[in-house]
Formats: C-alpha cells, structure tokens, sequence
C-alpha cells in the first residue's frame, strides 16, 4: 500500500495570462509557455524537479527545502528580468503528499495550489510548515504576511512572502500586462510620461478603450 511522505511542493503560474491570450493569440501564448518552461528548467537547484504542467501552472516537487526555496528565488529573479514577459506568482509548501503512477495527490497539493492562487503578482507565498523546514539564512528574505484565510481551508494560516527586489524600474503593459524591461524596445505613450506598451497592437487597444470612456 502507498504511503504519504513529507515532500517539499512549488506551484507558480503566469499573472495575466488570460489578458496576454486574448490581446495576442494562441501562438504568442504558446510560445511564452515554452519560455516559461525554459526559464523554470534554468532555475532547478539540487533535486528539484518540474513534475508537471498544465496551461501555465507548473509544479515543482524537492525532497530538501533549501533547494526549493533557492529554486524559487532563481525563477523570481529569472522572469523578472525577461522582456516582454509576464509577471508570475506562486506558493511554496512542506507536507506530506501520496505519490501513485508519478502523480501526487493529497491536502498537501491543495493547499499549495491556494496559496499560490491568493500571492500577489511577482511574489511567492510560503506556509509556515515550509518556513520552519528552512535554514535561519534562507528565512532573513522572507516577509510576514499574517495568517491568511483559503478557499476549503477551514483554519487560517500564517504566510510569508519571497519578494524579488528589481535593481531597474519596469513597466507593466496595461493591456496584455507585458513586463517592459528595456524602453527602447517598446512603444510609448504618444502623450503620458512613463507608459508603455510592448506593441502597436496593445497601444492601439488602449487608445480605444480610453476614448470610449470619455
């Protein structure tokens, strides 16, 4: 019979993947998962490994907490700095799961799946039990969040925050929520100071949206 063991869990999905789908198709999506996926496979640290993905969700499963967490720090740090890419948020955690046919299953992968839902775009959540697996090193870069309420979750949890702190200001594109590193590559604003817009197409949605509003 199978048996749960302790696992160490990371689930991160795109903040604003919807908005990208529908502002530049299929194909531009697709082709910004395959990044996605390449940026994830560059930031595996130790025995991370991608377990699985579905759409733009992606799941990290670890049996040691500080290559997780260094995992997680590498992919806020790589996303953050790719062009013309969008901002992720995701949820780390430490329980015990069931694993059956290369699949996990339990409250454990639920709860993962809440927190990273409730994180805040360019964030990852981590729960307390994740938290206390950790080095006193790695918790110096974590933020106290308080406790949190989750969907079918029936107590609060306490949550911390691994933050990536950007060395450069960036601009977010209000319509497909593109991340705009470099200015010289995107399209600004024909009147407003520091907007910018990863293309024509979102500059131009944008100025008929406003107009309409007037």
């Amino acid at each position: 019979m199978n048996m749960e063991e302790n696992i160490c869990i990371l689930m991160s999905d795109l903040s604003g993947y919807t908005a990208l789908t529908e502002t530049h198709g299929a194909a531009s999506a697709a082709d910004l998962i395959d990044r996605y996926v390449q940026l994830v496979e560059s930031s595996l640290v130790g025995d991370s490994h991608l377990q699985e993905r579905v759409g733009d969700e992606v799941m990290i499963i670890s049996e040691n907490p500080g290559f997780l967490f260094s995992t997680a720090v590498r992919i806020l740090q790589h996303t953050a700095e790719e062009h013309n890419f969008l901002q992720i948020h995701g949820g780390l955690h430490y329980g015990p799961a069931l694993k059956r046919r290369n699949s996990y299953f339990g409250s454990s992968i639920n709860l993962t799946s809440r927190i990273a839902a409730k994180a805040s775009p360019g964030t990852f959540w981590c729960s307390k039990e994740f938290v206390d697996s950790l080095s006193k090193d790695s918790k110096s870069d974590l933020h106290f969040m308080g406790k949190q309420n989750f969907k079918n979750i029936s107590e609060e949890r306490e949550m911390y925050e691994l933050r990536h702190e950007n060395k450069y200001t960036i601009f977010i594109d209000s319509v497909c929520r593109m991340l705009i590193i470099d200015t010289a590559q995107a399209v600004k604003h024909p009147v407003l100071n520091d907007v910018y817009f990863c293309s024509e197409t979102c500059l131009d949605i944008h100025l008929r949206t406003s107009n309409n509003q007037v």
